[in-house]
């Protein structure tokens, strides 16, 4: 939040040429590739609820909880006073008071409500809570996406559901039934394994009275404090889903030691931990030695979450480089007035409006996939395409918006650098680069009618661009052939591409399409941002990406 009237006439001179704040400022209405693609997945009906939430989001109070609680990361309090374990993390207030806003909001509930467009909502709300601070969207997504584990275990979800629906955010350390709402994390992976979670170590034995108790560890366990978690460990059947949380039916803490926090690049205000089960109480989520498959729901529905974070890091980098250069002057120029920087720019604004086109079309299939077998299809296999490639793109992008902000982008002040530390993180989190376009090949490989839903997708935008046409026809040629395990990130590449072209076709203004076809679909595209093939239609991709307050 700014200082209330600072002085700008000082002794030595007088501070001129400085952008007002960028804040108090609807992000959903200033949005206006965000409007469309909210209305073209179905949801426009939430319109008047998600500017309500995007001014909140972009207040200047909430853009300074979100600095205070980057300055004052969590702390591990693993044992009270008297040496007797607690493992309980302390957050600043600002935290609290983030968590409160997005789970008050329905970020991590509004899917599963039965409304129309349920992932849609949910989707827009957690775009904007992601620019109001990512850090806390974390929790929110575990929450949302667990509902989809819980579902192959209906004793569970029945018990589980409610406090998720609640959309009620209670920070205290108690159990679950004496709280007014809950949140659920997960715990896959482990120290020798990583994505390859088969080789995990950690076993099961039954109790004998219907659950099971967990011995091992777990290297990534975001969000310790979430009111239970989703994890894999060894039963005599195989690789088993469990869940097991953090206070035990007759009231007791369970034996889930948290040994320390990570010290992270980014994602300050989040608390990931390593922890270990010492005969935690647990119980089964599906069937036993069907983990992969029970977990992989979730994995499914968090992906889509890695899908619209960096979507909605372009756009918060976008308009921030947008404001700045319409507010500062340089060489008797405004700098968005300057021909090069209109390129970069406009070039900006098209990989901004593509990523979030791609998003809401994704998230829309979330929603029909429950009654349409062909939409999901298309979800299961443009999940994983839109998650490679918007996570490869973010940190150029963004490292380019705080480029455009010249050294007022690279202090602590701006939120240009917390947002360029945050870039990188959800193209490893639910399966790195090459453990997602793997995925895509299997899928490729074993589903032939996932690939048919999405060359039908690229089939409904011909003949609005020849570069589109010929892109449409080189991806059938080389999926004709089958590409090898060498060239999976090539077709992933062609594929999102030619997805984002073919979504704006039908959700964005032609000149937004046509712009991104000539910029990404040319024989020689440019490498860096501005280095544009031909020239779009500057001043109107420039007017529409204006974030206007």
């Amino acid at each position: 939040m700014s200082a209330f009237r600072p002085r700008d006439h000082l002794e030595t001179h007088d501070v001129t040429n400085q952008p007002p704040p960028f804040e108090d400022v609807d992000l959903f209405t200033s949005d206006r590739a965000l409007r469309q693609a909210v209305e073209a997945a179905g949801a426009d009906g939430y319109a008047a609820r998600l500017a309500t939430f995007g001014a909140r989001a972009g207040s200047a109070e909430v853009a300074e909880w979100a600095a205070q609680a980057n300055a004052n990361p969590p702390q591990l309090k693993a044992f009270d006073r008297y040496g007797r374990r607690i493992d309980e993390v302390a957050f600043h207030p600002a935290y609290h008071k983030l968590m409160d806003l997005g789970i008050g909001a329905g970020v991590a509930s509004a899917a599963w409500s039965g409304a129309p467009a349920g992932h849609v909502l949910h989707t827009a709300l957690e775009f904007l809570m992601a620019q109001a601070e990512p850090g806390v969207c974390c929790p929110m997504t575990m929450t949302y996406a667990s509902v989809a584990a819980l579902r192959q275990q209906p004793d569970l979800l029945d018990r589980w559901l409610p406090g998720i629906m609640a959309s009620a955010y209670d920070p205290s350390s108690r159990p679950a039934a004496e709280k007014a709402g809950v949140t659920i994390g997960m715990a896959m992976t482990e120290k020798q394994g990583g994505s390859d979670v088969r080789a995990n170590s950690t076993r099961a034995e039954p109790a004998g009275d219907g659950s099971w108790r967990l011995t091992g560890h777990k290297w990534f366990c975001s969000a310790p404090m979430s009111d239970a978690f989703l994890t894999l460990a060894y039963t005599g059947k195989g690789l088993t889903c469990f869940l097991a949380p953090r206070w035990t039916p007759d009231g007791e803490r369970n034996a889930i030691h948290v040994m320390r926090l990570k010290d992270k690049l980014g994602d300050r205000a989040n608390a990931s931990s390593e922890i270990e089960y010492h005969g935690a109480y647990a119980e089964l989520v599906g069937e036993g030695g069907r983990g992969v498959r029970t977990i992989i729901q979730m994995v499914h529905h968090t992906r889509l979450d890695c899908i619209l974070a960096p979507a909605a890091y372009m756009r918060q980098a976008v308009a921030n480089a947008l404001w700045h250069t319409a507010h500062r002057t340089a060489f008797q120029k405004r700098l968005i007035d300057q021909p090069l920087m209109r390129a970069v720019l406009a070039d900006m604004a098209l990989e901004s409006e593509a990523a979030t086109a791609l998003t809401f079309r994704i998230a829309r299939s979330f929603d029909e996939g429950a009654s349409d077998a062909r939409a999901a299809l298309f979800s299961r296999i443009a999940t994983p395409i839109g998650k490679y490639w918007l996570n490869k793109r973010v940190v150029g992008l963004v490292y380019e918006a705080m480029e455009a902000h010249g050294g007022a982008g690279y202090v602590e002040e701006s939120v240009m650098p917390r947002l360029f530390r945050q870039s990188p993180l959800n193209s490893i989190w639910e399966g790195s680069g090459n453990v997602i376009c793997l995925d895509v090949l299997r899928a490729m490989g074993r589903e032939p009618d996932a690939v048919a839903a999405l060359l039908d997708e690229l089939e409904q935008a011909r003949g609005g661009h020849p570069l589109l046409d010929a892109a449409t026809d080189g991806l059938k040629e080389r999926l004709r052939r089958m590409p090898g395990e060498h060239e999976a990130r090539r077709v992933v590449e062609e594929a999102a591409v030619a997805l984002q072209a073919a979504v704006l076709f039908r959700t964005a203004p032609s000149f937004v399409a046509e712009g991104f076809c000539a910029a990404r679909l040319s024989e020689r595209p440019g490498v860096a941002y501005g280095a544009l093939a031909a020239t779009p239609d500057t001043d109107a991709i420039l007017e529409r990406a204006a974030p206007a307050r």
